[in-house]
């Protein structure tokens, strides 16, 4: 599984919602949504500023991390990013790729 990073803002409907039924409730509904695509919630955090809320879950896909987002976004109740997170084995895989380009104007 990858691990995903998502990180939101809530609209102002969201932040109501969020009133409503208190960071327990948030937490259960968003362990809900990653484990019904086949993923494990890690974490989630929230704070305040430009971003609202933080999680980090592992995932079976893109397609399920983008599924994520998109029900998250269609909701109206947040806007989200999904950022794949990589690990040090991941990174030293990539360092062995040797990838053919040509910059913009060579």
């Amino acid at each position: 599984m990858a691990r995903y990073l998502f990180i939101g803002r809530y609209t102002a409907e969201g932040a109501k919602g969020l009133l409503r039924e208190g960071g327990s409730g948030r937490l259960d509904a968003a362990r809900q949504v990653v484990e019904s695509v086949g993923g494990s919630l890690e974490s989630l955090y929230w704070g305040f500023g430009k971003d609202d809320f933080y999680a980090i879950g592992d995932l079976p896909s893109h397609a399920a991390a983008a599924a994520i987002s998109l029900t998250l976004a269609g909701s109206g109740s947040s806007s989200v990013r999904s950022i794949p997170l990589m690990t040090a084995e991941d990174i030293d895989a990539a360092t062995k790729l040797s990838p053919s380009f040509r910059p913009p104007g060579a």
